[in-house]
């Protein structure tokens, strides 16, 4: 394996595979082990939650715009990918210099050591799976590889590599669902259908009658189809009965609460819109749901802040973390720490068991999944996670509209024609929503009753359409008398604005 001379192309495609398929036992082996050790180290978790935390802003924008919520799909199958290729290159080095080739292998071990020790909390042990990923790695590839240089030409050694590889690649599969089942095995699944939700304090709002419009999307959105935008590629399993949440810094009686104590708590369900700031004009980054929860602030009033914190930042139990203004949380709006979503315990994606619901603000500034931590403190002291990746330290939500039918690029007959979609300014509410058909003036729609001004609120109208080709565009004007901006602006960094057009065909 130190010969300068260069090898057969076939030992050469056959040493590429070698490398793949010694990384695929490699990482199936280090699932496995990321059962016990925790799921963050897996090296894939570990590997891809470092590109999550460090990746320019404008990458991650762009992948939320390509991806939506399948962002995290696309960053673990791009990682399979690079590792894939990676390890094939290291397999060709193999047949050049050993040396260099476990070199190779140790710099893929360090990397997702590294990545394993830096995730919130994480111990020693979790740089076990790396470790023994690259163990496995450099013995199979030294296996491997000598079976690819096999020197008898004839089919026989072809066979016996082209089977040593499969079985190789088959275990690394095999390891990688066995790891995933028994990770599962471990996950609050149970917990989570053990829970009994509290009844509300008071009486569930109802939705009002014709708050549906016909062909605007759901006035209240299912859980299963409620957007998904954060930074865990493995969200926190988080039991119930060992949760608690924190209340300390600049407080004059901090506080701990335990899950059985916040059930205690009186409990109020409410109707609340929420929007990822990430959220494109017109699109879908947005849902409303009943959401079930305790208000933060009587928690706060309890801990007692000092007046010069003017900053709540909420700790997630992966380390995450947001910043929202004290201020908003103690000015009467339904702040809450949700336990249910929709008439059930949240989800564990949404923020099992518990996560912050506020009124008004994008996400990112408030909505903290699986919380275990508030912390008071000042906006000129610390930087939550998205101000130092160039997003505003304070994030409310911007008077939007969107139309929902006719879609973009439809065709349709002539004659009358229903436009409808949503709009929205989150605690402030919606008074008019105006329609422009190409360039003429802009007519009111028909606004349908909403639950508060804390959700959605749906519109129609009645377009007699013409044959041709035509542009719709939608604004709405919120209760401060503020008409949504016609200047389009990307979501960073505190939101897109712009006018929803869809363009169309009447024949």
């Amino acid at each position: 394996m130190t010969s300068s001379t260069h090898p057969p192309r076939s030992s050469t495609v056959r040493a590429g595979l070698a490398g793949v398929a010694a990384a695929a036992v490699a990482v199936g082996l280090a699932e496995v082990v990321a059962a016990f050790t925790g799921p963050q180290s897996s090296p894939l978790l570990a590997v891809g939650a470092v590109v999550v935390d460090t990746v320019p802003g404008p990458v991650k924008d762009l992948a939320i715009a390509v991806f939506g919520t399948h962002d995290k799909t696309a960053l673990i199958t791009g990682t399979v990918v690079l590792l894939a290729g990676y390890a094939a290159a290291v397999g060709i080095l193999a047949l050049r210099s050993w040396r260099l080739a476990l070199g190779g292998v140790a710099l893929f071990t360090a990397i997702g050591v590294v990545a394993a020790l830096t995730r919130h909390d994480a111990g020693p042990a979790a740089a076990l799976p790396s470790v023994v990923a690259g163990v496995v790695a450099a013995a199979a590839l030294r296996y491997l590889v000598d079976r690819a240089t096999f020197a008898d030409p004839v089919d026989d050694g072809r066979r016996r590599f082209l089977i040593a590889a499969g079985v190789a690649a088959a275990a690394g599969v095999a390891g990688g669902v066995v790891g995933r089942y028994l990770t599962s095995r471990r996950a609050v699944t149970a917990a989570r259908k053990a829970v009994v939700l509290p009844q509300p304090a008071q009486a569930v709002p109802t939705v009002p009658p014709g708050a549906q419009v016909e062909g605007a999307t759901a006035y209240v959105t299912s859980t299963r189809d409620f957007y998904r935008i954060d930074t865990s590629l493995y969200p926190p399993q988080i039991d119930p009965s060992t949760w608690q949440l924190r209340i300390h810094g600049m407080v004059r009686n901090p506080l701990t609460i335990t899950w059985e104590q916040l059930l205690q708590r009186p409990m109020i369900s409410r109707y609340v819109t929420l929007a990822c700031v990430s959220n494109e004009v017109g699109g879908d980054l947005i849902g409303n749901a009943l959401w079930l929860g305790t208000p933060v602030q009587a928690l706060l009033d309890e801990a007692q802040p000092l007046p010069e914190a003017d900053q709540v930042v909420s700790r997630s139990a992966d380390g995450w973390t947001c910043g929202t203004p004290t201020s908003v949380l103690r000015d009467g709006r339904d702040a809450l720490l949700a336990v249910g979503m929709n008439g059930r315990p949240l989800t564990v994606p949404h923020g099992f068991p518990v996560r912050m619901v506020v009124p008004g603000l994008y996400g990112y500034v408030s909505a903290c999944k699986w919380i275990t931590e508030i912390e008071l403190t000042r906006f000129a002291d610390f930087d939550a996670y998205w101000v130092p990746r160039g997003w505003a330290a304070r994030g409310p939500i911007k008077t939007q509209s969107r139309i929902d039918t006719p879609r973009d690029g439809a065709r349709r007959g002539p004659g009358t024609v229903t436009v409808a979609g949503v709009a929205w300014a989150q605690h402030r509410g919606i008074t008019k929503v105006e329609l422009q058909v190409d360039d003429q003036p802009w007519a009111p729609a028909t606004l349908a009753p909403a639950v508060s001004a804390d959700t959605w609120v749906q519109w129609s109208y009645q377009w007699q359409a013409p044959p041709g080709d035509h542009t719709l565009r939608v604004r709405a004007t919120d209760t401060d008398g503020q008409t949504q901006t016609s200047t389009p602006a990307p979501p960073a960094p505190d939101g897109a604005t712009g006018w929803h057009t869809v363009q169309l065909t009447i024949d």
